[in-house]
């Protein structure tokens, strides 16, 4: 299967979705969730085609947990990337576990509005959208002339 290239060009195929699949699957086994007992992983894929990973770890104090996403842009900021090209997210359980409002905002930081999200459960993809779809009218770096 393939997908539409993006603005950056590069393409998206299964192979590269399996890749991510596989690095949050691996990234969701060390998720901390014994609050909860909701473990998510994701992976995100960078315009250069570096690939970062995270887990959510939660906290008796729910407001400090981190999310999947959120690890995943810190490790990629932390290496000195820049641009989400994709991201997918992993967890278990009939709906799909799209990001959450913060996590939105905070991908949109990084990447631009056709990026893709992709979604999936433990057996697979399940779906994907643009950050556009998922976010429409976001507030991003344009708005302050910042371009990720």
């Amino acid at each position: 299967m393939r997908w539409k290239p993006l603005s950056g060009g590069r393409e998206i195929t299964m192979n590269s979705l399996d890749q991510l699949f596989s690095a949050a699957m691996a990234a969701r086994a060390n998720a901390y969730a014994p609050y909860s007992g909701f473990a998510v992983g994701a992976s995100l894929r960078t315009r250069s085609g570096a690939v970062f990973s995270g887990a959510n770890v939660e906290n008796a104090s729910y407001p400090v947990g981190t999310c999947a996403e959120a690890s995943a842009i810190s490790a990629m900021a932390l290496a000195g990337e820049r641009l989400i090209f994709e991201i997918l997210i992993v967890a278990d359980g009939e709906a799909l576990v799209t990001p959450c409002g913060a996590c939105r905002q905070r991908i949109r930081e990084f990447a631009a509005a056709d990026a893709k999200i992709h979604v999936a459960g433990l057996d697979g993809l399940r779906a994907s959208f643009t950050l556009d779809q998922l976010l429409p009218y976001a507030f991003g770096p344009s708005v302050g002339k910042v371009s990720p």
